[in-house]
């Protein structure tokens, strides 16, 4: 049996002085009492209580076993409580993992703004390291784990924070050179700047979307500020977040390639850990995320378009 329970059991004896009326207060029966007791005096090795037609007593050894049961579970109560309550604060450590080119962009500037906004939570903030397995985050020590994929995985939960807007651009000095891109299957002639977990571009939405596998790698990259910087330098078209590229598409620098073909938008989630309650610090960590991505949109585009 339980130890937590008999020694719950054995000292409620100790202080009533009756298996009867330590059945009542623990909601439970005379029989079952005095089993636990015994079976923890079996446990122990030395008989706690002694046993008479018309009372309980408590011998040496049970004496000093109550008082240290008594003083375990009063122990355990508190940690409890107090382990409780910290989970319902919003402080303590808070350990955030997320792909490195999303970290670069203003989801840096997000968390930055979360910690200055909660200084009572340690914020630990690494960028790449995410698994296919979208349950490691919680074995490396983090707490939330940010993706940019779809996900289908029970033994997570997940908050879709906001959606990140892509855009198919290239240079002035790659169009003057090669042409402009008048139509998606045009790709194929043309060099492009390809992320290496991206070989496939979509363009469009829904049912009008098509699938692009790009064979023409002009150059490829894990860093999506690489493939802008190879874009600016004329060395292609690339499929860039536009918050990577935006100051670029705005001086001219860059420019939006077929605009009547929209690519479609990545959702970001924040994965965290299953199981209730979830840990205030995390809640407020995903609201305040929410939030900021509402607050700081992208400015609009205007004139970007080759």
């Amino acid at each position: 049996m339980d130890r937590m329970l008999l020694m719950r059991s054995f000292v409620t004896v100790a202080q009533v002085g009756s298996f009867s009326q330590a059945a009542r207060a623990l909601n439970s029966s005379g029989s079952l009492v005095s089993r636990h007791v015994a079976e923890l005096e079996r446990q122990v090795g030395v008989r706690l209580v002694n046993r008479t037609a018309r009372s309980v007593s408590l011998t040496e050894p049970g004496l000093r076993y109550a008082e240290f049961a008594a003083r375990i579970l009063k122990e355990i109560e508190t940690e409890d409580a107090s382990i409780a309550e910290l989970n319902d604060r919003a402080e303590g450590s808070l350990g955030v993992l997320a792909p490195k080119w999303i970290g670069s962009l203003d989801l840096g500037d997000a968390i930055a703004a979360f910690s200055t906004a909660h200084p009572k939570i340690r914020v630990r903030f690494e960028l790449g390291g995410l698994s296919d397995r979208t349950y490691d985050f919680l074995d490396g020590g983090f707490d939330v784990a940010l993706h940019t994929r779809d996900l289908r995985d029970s033994s997570v939960r997940l908050k879709k924070i906001t959606s990140l807007p892509f855009v198919l651009c290239a240079s002035r000095d790659y169009i003057a050179r090669h042409g402009a891109l008048t139509h998606p299957d045009s790709l194929a002639s043309h060099d492009c700047l390809v992320h290496v977990n991206e070989p496939v571009w979509r363009l469009g939405h829904g049912a009008t979307s098509t699938l692009h596998k790009i064979r023409n790698v002009a150059y490829s990259s894990n860093s999506y500020i690489a493939l802008r910087k190879a874009a600016v330098l004329g060395r292609g078209i690339a499929l860039l977040p536009e918050r990577s590229a935006h100051d670029e598409l705005m001086s001219g620098a860059l420019q939006v390639l077929l605009p009547g073909h929209v690519v479609p938008e990545r959702p970001l989630y924040a994965v965290y850990g299953p199981g209730q309650p979830t840990p205030r610090k995390v809640m407020v960590f995903l609201q305040f995320l929410a939030q900021w991505f509402k607050d700081n949109p992208i400015p609009a585009l205007e004139g970007a378009g080759a």
